[in-house]
């Protein structure tokens, strides 16, 4: 993909986790981006224990830490988006959804929000139930700011084997969607950006 020495690499950020460090998800969200940087992009993780360390976002409160604006920054600098979160109830984590709304801070950015950027979603559930539901609420939150999600968006059920000891994917056709997904954001980004 980035066959081209002097082209610049997109930025591909990924966020999510749990508050666990090594959780499902921040594993699948580890081997998205090692499929980004496969496919010519430079990638960033922040993951659950440093999202854990976002204040409560509160719309009237304009202060900002070293760690929410360090959070901020590097999203407003990314040329694409892989977001990743555990099915809790149906619903995505609020681990997650505090991080994002804190993203009201780039509403009067040149790219506000998500603007003109793909963003891949992943999803890990115990069991199938609520991980289609899920997906379908990040990919509306999205939309809503103005992102445009891959056409691929994972589900993972972690009541069945996907990780080996080692933390890497022990299904093949789960590896292939994971380089599918990365491969899909860091496409859109270097055509947006025009590389």
């Amino acid at each position: 993909m980035n066959s081209q020495p002097n082209r610049p690499r997109p930025r591909i950020v990924g966020i999510g986790g749990t508050t666990k460090a090594g959780s499902s998800t921040e594993k699948a969200l580890a081997l998205a981006l090692e499929e980004a940087e496969k496919a010519g992009a430079s990638t960033t993780l922040l993951a659950g224990p440093m999202l854990a360390s976002l204040p409560l976002y509160a719309p009237e409160d304009l202060a900002r830490n070293e760690f929410q604006q360090q959070f901020i920054d590097t999203v407003r600098r990314a040329d694409g988006l892989i977001l990743a979160t555990p099915a809790y109830h149906a619903g995505i984590s609020g681990l997650l959804k505090n991080a994002i709304d804190l993203l009201e801070d780039l509403r009067d950015d040149a790219r506000p929000y998500f603007h003109d950027r793909a963003v891949g979603v992943i999803v890990t559930a115990f069991g199938w139930q609520g991980a289609g539901t899920t997906l379908t609420s990040v990919r509306t939150i999205v939309h809503a700011l103005r992102g445009w999600p891959t056409p691929l968006g994972m589900t993972l059920n972690t009541a069945e084997p996907i990780f080996d000891p080692d933390g890497r994917c022990a299904d093949p056709k789960l590896q292939a969607q994971f380089s599918l997904l990365a491969r899909q954001v860091v496409e859109f980004a270097v055509r947006q950006r025009g590389w």
